[in-house]
């Protein structure tokens, strides 16, 4: 019955569907963008100082040393030859403490991104990794969004385009049941039971408190369960000068997403108390569209109107010189994600 249940809440609710038939419409108007440019590898002039624009393939950590030291986590690279011994002493020395988040240097959709609490839980993480990886100090700010940015190459400031609020998955204990019982309740957390129960276990047959709050998942990811409410209400001068005088600071960085966890809008707004998790390119999707309130007719609008702009970026940096992805370096991108995905899958 709770499988009945669950697929026919995917089933009207079109920000569970395949993302596959999510990008129809959006890849049809990308390939009539590619017609006007002349080519379907101008994303890559969107942001010359990321590999391929941030369309794919590109790397975390090299994105991290394009922003100032003081607006991100402290962060560790490592191969994916890399053995526990030597990681575990270059986390002794960066005096990293637990918990911390691990992930692939070349990200996808949020796989194999995981809170790492201890020594044993990095261990057994590692067995199984086969591709480069960074490590991060845990950011504990209760609230994460994510901000659109957009700046035209000749222009002195950019704006803000979307803000999405990202709302971890939780549970409310009401003194009698337990939490796997809470999340059989909610259809929403339910989808994502089986991530949730390898990550905690028999921890599920905890009774919570009456009104006891607990945190299923504090990575901020759609796909991991946090629901994405759209924010773009709270766009205002001061937000917007506060973004541009950090992106201003990032070389060449005129298109995507920026994920920031903080402690409050005001705070972020005064430029303090937040950390930059990840900055995407080119591929950055509004995900401010990811409201439940909006329809798949309002997303479609909203791709269609962001890839709009990084077109006319890309077609004035091509002008100053950046160079767009020749079609075989296109397909070569295309087959090195492919296998990528493959990988993290």
């Amino acid at each position: 019955m709770l499988k009945i249940r669950t697929y026919f809440y995917k089933l009207t609710n079109w920000e569970f569907w395949n993302a596959n038939f999510l990008y129809i419409i959006p890849t049809v108007y990308l390939l009539y963008l590619s017609i006007k440019a002349k080519s379907l590898g101008f994303f890559n002039a969107t942001n010359p100082s990321i590999k391929n624009g941030g369309f794919a393939m590109e790397s975390k950590m090299d994105i991290y040393n394009l922003i100032p030291i003081q607006y991100y986590p402290k962060t560790l690279f490592f191969r994916s030859n890399q053995n526990f011994t030597d990681v575990h002493t270059e986390i002794l020395k960066a005096m990293l403490p637990f918990p911390v988040v691990i992930k692939p240097d070349i990200g996808l959709q949020g796989l194999k991104v995981a809170i790492i609490n201890s020594w044993v839980e990095l261990a057994n993480y590692l067995n199984d990794v086969k591709y480069d990886f960074i490590i991060q100090e845990y950011i504990d700010y209760m609230h994460e969004i994510g901000i659109f940015y957009c700046k035209m190459p000749k222009e002195n400031s950019g704006i803000i385009t979307g803000i999405v609020y990202k709302e971890y998955p939780t549970v409310v204990g009401n003194g009698v049941s337990t939490i796997n019982e809470l999340i059989k309740m909610d259809l929403r957390l339910l989808i994502h039971w089986k991530i949730i129960n390898e990550i905690y276990g028999s921890k599920l047959n905890t009774i919570l408190k009456l009104g006891e709050k607990f945190n299923l998942i504090s990575i901020g990811n759609h796909a991991r369960g946090s629901k994405f409410l759209d924010a773009s209400a709270w766009i205002t001068n001061k937000l917007t000068y506060s973004i541009n005088q950090i992106c201003q600071q990032i070389p060449d960085f005129y298109f995507g997403r920026i994920d920031i966890k903080y402690k409050s809008i005001n705070d972020l707004e005064m430029g303090k108390d937040f950390s930059i998790i990840e900055i995407n390119g080119a591929a950055s999707l509004p995900t401010h569209m990811y409201d439940p309130n909006h329809s798949i007719f309002y997303a479609w609008l909203e791709i269609i109107k962001h890839y709009k702009i990084m077109y006319k970026i890309a077609i004035v940096n091509h002008q100053l010189g950046i160079p767009y992805l020749s079609f075989k370096d296109v397909l070569y991108m295309l087959k090195e994600h492919r296998n990528h995905m493959n990988l993290l899958k």
